[in-house]
């Protein structure tokens, strides 16, 4: 473990994915406030507006008067030109003065949760939807560590925003269970491997984000379908900010084992 500055992330070359919206849009928000002069944010997205809506809003921030530089990447993750034009991107924006590497595995899509398990007979749909949650996530975290590789002086973390679904199978919701349990189990691999990077599976909990409007309307379980709607009825579902304060916590303590799922309710 390598210990942070107290009170900031350094000055830090920060990639998040997901970033025009919900978590990853709150994350890039208050990311920008805890980097120091110099650092420069990488927000990619496949919303180009909502996204250049934000890079406006952090540019006139204060951080953004003190210098942090922000990049926005319209990209498609499912796709090998999306994941090269992120990279082409962080290295265009980096200088040797960075200090911290930090990526945010943020981007992912619920899929069709209106249907079970026995629906699913076209491979074409299910490979479309591992290859942006699941494929996407492990190449633009290869590619990120080898465009930045270990030097003395840098720290490097990845972050990957998981769910509870990672761990629990929740039923009607096959695809995103599968793949929030598919990522949690890569970087808890990469951990392994990389004892120099510092890596955190964060459940952020059910937030108050059209993905969890779709969930509330769409799931086919009634039992799953009647959870949801009465965690909302009863105020139960996080705001964004509030979730991702806890996050910011632990990036900032860094006292969390390499490769941990972390649920939000944990902290």
């Amino acid at each position: 473990m390598q210990s942070s500055d107290s009170g900031n992330l350094g000055r830090a070359l920060c990639i998040i994915t997901g970033a025009s919206r919900g978590f990853g849009r709150t994350a890039a928000r208050e990311i920008s406030r805890l980097v120091k002069p110099g650092s420069a944010l990488v927000l990619v997205a496949r919303s180009g507006d909502d996204l250049r809506a934000l890079q406006t809003e952090l540019a006139e921030s204060e951080a953004g008067r003190a210098g942090m530089v922000v990049q926005c990447v319209v990209a498609d993750l499912g796709l090998m030109e999306g994941l090269e034009s992120v990279i082409k991107s962080a290295k265009e924006v980096s200088s040797e003065d960075i200090d911290h590497v930090c990526l945010v595995n943020n981007a992912a899509s619920l899929g069709d949760v209106s249907r079970y398990t026995r629906s699913f007979t076209n491979m074409a749909e299910v490979d479309s939807y591992l290859s942006l949650n699941v494929s996407s996530s492990l190449c633009l975290t290869a590619n990120v560590l080898q465009a930045f590789p270990q030097r003395p002086g840098l720290r490097r973390t990845v972050v990957n925003i998981s769910s509870l679904c990672a761990l629990q199978p929740f039923s009607s919701w096959v695809l995103y269970c599968t793949g929030k349990a598919a990522r949690d189990m890569m970087f808890k691999v990469l951990a392994e491997e990389e004892p120099d990077v510092r890596v955190l599976s964060y459940a952020p909990g059910p937030l108050d984000t059209d993905m969890h409007l779709v969930a509330r309307s769409k799931t086919a379980d009634p039992n799953v379908r009647k959870s949801l709607s009465d965690g909302f009825s009863q105020g139960q579902v996080l705001t964004c900010e509030a979730s991702c304060a806890k996050l910011m916590k632990l990036l900032l303590e860094d006292k969390y084992t390499s490769g941990a799922h972390i649920d939000v309710y944990d902290i």
